[in-house]
């Protein structure tokens, strides 16, 4: 059942002529892990807010069609009723920390306090949010003396703990490592599998490949492809437009033009995927063997 719903959306900034959405009909299921991807002013963060009630009832600016967002239309609703259903996660965690805080406890409780929730449940509620991202090492510091990667973390948990039906996350992983980029698509690969609806959007195409259900692929404003990971982030359509494409599908798409790449398998996007196309399927006689034979000494 589909708890988000576009319809013809268009939208444009004021004082802008160029829409920074442009005609999006999307429709989006209860549990759905959908990334959205695209090169830079694409539009992936102006759908965000569109999705979380930030356009048009803060942003302003021209919106047409309809946004419907588990039940609700945008145009009738305020942004404080919005946000009971919808959460947000910045791209700069800076942005979203309250600084009427002391500790990470405080300040990931701070949006319960303002909903008047009894201080029992919210200690709980606190506490698990805690556990599931896995920082409750910083429950006693200050927002302002962590990382940029804690802070994104901090960020993330201020939000979960609102248990928002509609979880909206808008590059949260930019200041991770590697490490913790994994750790963050795992917990929010574990939110989906129990119901939340999540709408992500990320640059790291590779993780994407690995946990989201779908995706989608925004260009100048316009919806371009939606659809299975591996179809979309592999897609010919994608090459040129500045995409992040993954290093494994580049090098498998020019191994496939040499014919050093199986015709019927896929591309890949991951490095477990390219590993398997590659393994067990001999090069010509003479193509790579310098780095073959380092790897066998």
């Amino acid at each position: 059942m589909a708890i988000v719903n576009l319809k013809g959306v268009t939208y444009k900034y004021p004082l802008t002529e160029t829409p920074a959405l442009s005609n999006i009909n999307l429709k989006i299921n209860e549990g759905e892990f959908v990334a959205v991807i695209g090169p830079n002013g694409a539009g992936k963060s102006t759908l965000c807010y569109t999705l979380a009630g930030f356009v048009p009832h803060f942003f302003k600016g021209d919106l047409q069609g309809s946004v419907e967002v588990a039940g609700v239309e945008t145009k009738t609703s305020t942004l404080s009723d919005w946000v009971l259903n919808v959460g947000l996660a910045f791209q700069n965690p800076f942005n979203q920390i309250s600084g009427a805080k002391y500790t990470v406890y405080e300040e990931i409780a701070f949006g319960l306090e303002n909903l008047g929730i009894p201080r029992g449940e919210m200690k709980e509620r606190v506490d698990q949010a805690l556990t599931l991202t896995g920082i409750r090492d910083l429950a006693d510091r200050s927002p302002y003396s962590l990382s940029g990667g804690q802070q994104q973390r901090v960020a993330l948990t201020s939000i979960l703990v609102m248990q928002p039906k509609v979880l909206v996350l808008d590059e949260p992983t930019s200041q991770m490592d590697p490490i913790g980029t994994r750790e963050v698509f795992g917990v929010i690969r574990s939110l989906a599998e129990r119901g939340m609806t999540v709408i992500m959007a990320e640059h790291k195409v590779e993780w994407v490949a690995q946990f989201a259900d779908r995706v989608i692929a925004l260009y100048e404003g316009k919806l371009m492809m939606d659809g299975r990971p591996g179809d979309v982030l592999t897609s010919e359509r994608l090459v040129g437009k500045g995409y992040g494409i993954s290093r494994y599908t580049s090098a498998a798409r020019e191994a496939s033009r040499r014919g050093l790449w199986p015709r019927n398998r896929e591309l890949p996007v991951t490095l477990d995927e390219a590993v398997m196309g590659f393994g067990g399927f001999p090069l010509p006689r003479g193509e790579g063997q310098g780095v073959r034979g380092k790897g066998r000494k």
